[in-house]
């Protein structure tokens, strides 16, 4: 039994409310996603036309009518971050102008999400901004995934709707033999989705890693705290960037006597040096994560597991388009 309740899409559909006023729309950062949650709600992703001109330029038109329409622009503002985000705004601008009756940007992943607050001097927390630019560029409602820190959702002035891929990871997990475990936070910061996913997991154990940065995408393991000898080690984070931190962990796991390690994160930036270092033989037994982000060939390699986010996706939107409970799909 999944973690999450999905209702009968094809069924619902046939004896509830017209569909016809429900679009989804993807930009260009991952079709691949938008078309699987497209099929989960037994419509077809919109046309739209988007391309650049010659100095480099976004242009983008919605190809029907969407005049009183419920839109859903699927658009992770994954790298290349800037890029991706001025599309997503110049596709809510798009839809604005076109009389959609309400616009929800769904952001599997939200780039920018870890300048979350001031560390130092000076700094920007460019989380915030990018949410000022999205309401500003006329966004209703916004959809994401598994935020860097809960504060975010926070950040805008319109509804948020906050919710995480440990679900379809649990799912996943719990029809695998893993013996003994427990469960691992990388660091301090994570212990709160550690144990979260801890308490998911047959109330498993939890040990941390107590770490120290000493610079961005730099770290160093120092010690593990609780027990791991002899048992199934599940690092859980919810990205993936350098792998820096995650693989750090998994060998300080291995030399306190993990029996298997395998690694878990909702978002998988994988940039380099990361698909090195997570496909070194014997480090992990298998690192999963979901498709909030398309991966090219080159980033994949033996150990890796990458599970879809289309239907959990899909059953979200269609109860925001439902005017339905969100929360109650988790319990």
């Amino acid at each position: 039994m999944t973690t999450f309740q999905t209702l009968a899409r094809n069924e619902q559909m046939e004896i509830s409310h017209d569909t016809q006023r429900l679009r989804i729309f993807s930009g260009t950062s991952n079709p691949g996603l938008a078309k699987e949650i497209a099929s989960y709600l037994g419509i077809k992703d919109g046309p739209l036309v988007c391309k650049r001109f010659a100095d480099g330029e976004l242009y983008v038109q919605i190809q029907q009518s969407i005049r009183g329409c419920d839109v859903f622009l699927i658009q992770p503002t994954c790298a290349p971050v800037n890029d991706n985000l001025m599309e997503l705004m110049i596709m809510v601008d798009a839809c604005k102008r076109a009389s959609a009756r309400q616009i929800t940007a769904v952001i599997p992943y939200y780039g920018y999400a870890r300048a979350d607050r001031k560390t130092a001097g000076r700094e920007s927390i460019t989380a915030k901004l990018t949410a000022n630019l999205l309401v500003k560029s006329g966004v209703d409602r916004v959809l994401a995934m598994d935020l860097h820190s809960a504060q975010i959702q926070g950040y805008f002035d319109i509804p948020c709707d906050h919710i995480y891929g440990s679900p379809v990871l649990i799912d996943y997990l719990s029809k695998k033999d893993l013996g003994e475990m427990v469960v691992v936070s990388p660091d301090v910061g994570g212990v709160a989705r550690a144990r979260a996913f801890a308490k998911k997991m047959q109330d498993a154990p939890l040990a941390i890693i107590d770490k120290r940065r000493s610079a961005h995408n730099v770290s160093k393991s120092l010690t593990v705290i609780g027990d791991v000898k002899g048992k199934t080690a599940i690092l859980i984070d919810d990205m993936i960037d350098t792998g820096g931190t995650i693989c750090a962990g998994a060998k300080l796991l291995r030399n306190e006597g993990a029996k298997r390690v395998i690694a878990c994160a909702s978002h998988a930036v994988f940039s380099p040096p990361a698909v090195e270092r997570l496909s070194i033989n014997g480090l992990f037994e298998q690192v999963i994560v979901t498709n909030s982000i398309p991966l090219k060939n080159e980033q994949i390699f033996p150990q890796l597991e990458i599970l879809s986010v289309a239907n959990m996706l899909g059953e979200t939107i269609w109860r925001i388009h439902e005017e339905s409970s969100v929360s109650s799909m988790f319990r």
